[in-house]
């Protein structure tokens, strides 16, 4: 609709209360995949300011509240989202989920999901730099390990930071399969680089 082209026009703060005015955060979810894919054909394309601001409006909610599997709808939401603002997404999105306290297992398997599926090879790297940012757990070692599965070429600081991160927290993974899987991963990848 033209009337989206309001959305590029915005002051963040503005787009957060329009966001609140239209209570995207809370709009059902078959709505909110067409919603994305209007913002898919939006022209031009909205800064990263006002990206960001959707990201958090129409996803964070959503994603840090999953108990369940997210729904197909909430998964063509976040993917088509990311086809086009994966950057923003990433630094909104996957932050929050680092910064949760507790399991958060559905949070995990969705940031492996679309580290899989969905997001371009830049933003891969930023989310193995966030991980890399906070200390390891249990629950994030999948998120490493979908990483290397992309099997795309990591710049060497990244890598570097990477394999220190391994060797600074191996004593607290002793008897972590999924560690010793990950160090594998990383050995067998990176064998010519990781001495």
């Amino acid at each position: 609709p033209p009337e989206l082209s309001i959305l590029s026009n915005c002051s963040p703060s503005q787009l957060e209360g329009l966001c609140s005015f239209l209570q995207l955060s809370t709009c059902p979810e078959p709505f909110l995949v067409r919603f994305c894919s209007w913002l898919l054909a939006l022209t031009p394309d909205l800064s990263y300011t006002s990206a960001a601001v959707l990201a958090e409006q129409l996803f964070l909610r959503r994603v840090l509240s999953l108990a369940q599997p997210p729904s197909r709808h909430l998964m063509a939401a976040l993917a088509s989202f990311c086809s086009k603002y994966s950057h923003p997404f990433c630094r909104v999105l996957v932050a929050a989920v680092l910064q949760e306290p507790g399991e958060g297992a559905e949070q995990t398997k969705l940031m492996c999901e679309l580290v899989e599926e969905c997001l371009e090879p830049h933003s891969v790297q930023l989310v193995l730099s966030q991980v890399l940012e906070v200390p390891l757990s249990e629950r994030l070692l999948p998120v490493l390990q979908a990483v290397l599965g992309r099997q795309e070429v990591l710049p060497a600081e990244l890598l570097d930071l990477l394999v220190r991160a391994l060797c600074q927290q191996a004593p607290a993974f002793v008897t972590s399969l999924n560690y010793a899987k990950l160090v594998a991963a990383v050995l067998t990848a990176y064998q010519s680089q990781v001495s």
